[in-house]
């Protein structure tokens, strides 16, 4: 019995071991919280601005101060005529680089999946050399372009025009490449089976890699969707009515027209242009995680 008892007791819990306090972790750490501060605090007086009324800001400048005019600056920013007519207004700008930005995705969205897809599955003897052919035009500066697409596009009678800004712009080797790295990921036996099961091409590509490919399809959308959302050069060159211009071509126009002023008005401005990317990347941000991990796209 007295052996019995003995072997019971329990060994004692051996003592936790404290942590090593290391400076690197906490250095690390205030790098990025440093690094965090100096690109949000700017964009965080900048909301905070379009709250202010006109006579603070001038006579304060920009400071950390929120009062309770973000309504009313908003709809005078987006709603109150502009220009010599009267009739340009920053929800028409708005309306504007909507059109121009979901066109871009769509059509380069389209074109890259398709040109991808050939690339990758139609068993070409010069696939691999077009895809280069196609992947060397990034060298290719955009201001190496300009002068020959205007051209072109003066040559169809489309300047001016929003077709005439995007159709010759939809070919897009970034997409073609996102593309082509996620069709050689997906596994060759799912493409073998759906032919044997007597799947042609264009049912392989409908029903098969339409659905698999919304991450790179999401990715895809996102890049172009900003990138044409802030573009400034292309509308410049190729819009000349003031009514076909793009929010961001029009707050260098706001700039000149409202002055010191009515700075709080442009403050709202660029809020309202800002607003539409950080909402389209929160919203899909799942999505461009998915779509950086299988597009093959590192940082």
């Amino acid at each position: 019995m007295t052996d019995v008892a003995i072997g019971s007791i329990a060994a004692p819990a051996p003592t936790p071991r404290r942590r090593k306090f290391k400076w690197s972790v906490v250095m690390d750490h205030a790098v990025l919280i440093a690094g965090s501060l100096f690109l949000t605090v700017p964009l965080f007086m900048l909301i905070l601005s379009t709250t202010i009324e006109d006579a603070e800001l001038a006579s304060k400048g920009l400071h950390l101060a929120i009062d309770d005019q973000l309504a009313e600056n908003l709809d005078k920013a987006l709603f109150v005529g502009k220009g010599f007519s009267g009739e340009l207004t920053g929800f028409l700008m708005m309306q504007n680089s909507f059109i121009l930005g979901i066109g871009f995705a769509v059509g380069k969205i389209v074109v890259g999946m398709m040109a991808a897809y050939a690339i990758v599955y139609f068993r070409l003897r010069f696939a691999t050399f077009a895809f280069w052919i196609i992947f060397t035009t990034l060298l290719l500066p955009l201001e190496v372009r300009i002068l020959p697409s205007y051209e072109v596009i003066q040559g169809m009678g489309l300047v001016n025009t929003y077709t005439g800004l995007i159709v010759p712009l939809v070919a897009s080797a970034t997409a073609t490449f996102f593309f082509r790295q996620f069709f050689r990921s997906v596994p060759e036996e799912l493409v073998e089976a759906a032919r044997i099961d007597g799947a042609s091409n264009m049912r392989i590509y409908w029903q098969l890699m339409l659905p698999l490919s919304k991450p790179v399809i999401a990715i895809t959308a996102i890049y172009t969707f900003m990138g044409t959302w802030n573009d400034f050069l292309g509308p410049l060159i190729y819009l000349n009515s003031p009514e076909n211009h793009t929010l961001a071509l029009a707050l260098n126009a706001f700039r000149g027209q409202y002055g010191l002023s009515d700075a709080h008005l442009l403050m709202a401005a660029s809020f309202v242009c800002m607003l539409p990317c950080v909402v389209l990347f929160f919203a899909a941000q799942r999505y461009f995680i998915e779509g950086v991990a299988t597009s093959g796209m590192k940082g």
